[in-house]
């Protein structure tokens, strides 16, 4: 069993924006930010699984920064779909704190990485 934090949570964030997705175009009829939504929101697993196979520490360390920087902009769609009231509220800070651990954890393992090389 792959006990990888980053990676699982990062897989199960994408699973849930994709239910996300689909709840927006089928019951919001909501075409534009929840496609932006899904592009980042998925990007973030995707990017993390590129950092996972990468060659060498920094190709690493820039997979999971592209990774963080997409997280930063999920979060902003989702801020937009809260505060336009197209998302629930309730429903919105779920899955915005579940991107926000995501983003400390990403920030610690690049942090950590990074110091690591620095060691070298």
């Amino acid at each position: 069993m792959d006990d990888n934090v980053i990676k699982i949570k990062s897989y199960q964030f994408a699973l849930r924006i994709i239910k996300l997705y689909q709840y927006l175009v089928d019951e919001k009829k909501e075409y534009v930010l929840s496609k932006q939504v899904l592009r980042s929101g998925t990007s973030i697993g995707a990017n993390v699984a590129e950092a996972l196979a990468g060659q060498t520490r920094k190709d690493f360390i820039a997979k999971l920064s592209i990774a963080q920087k997409e997280a930063y902009e999920t979060n902003y769609w989702l801020d937009l779909l809260r505060d336009s009231h197209i998302l629930e509220e309730e429903w919105a800070q779920d899955i915005i704190q579940d991107n926000q651990e995501i983003i400390k954890i990403l920030i610690a393992i690049i942090k950590h990485t990074k110091q690591n090389l620095q060691n070298e």
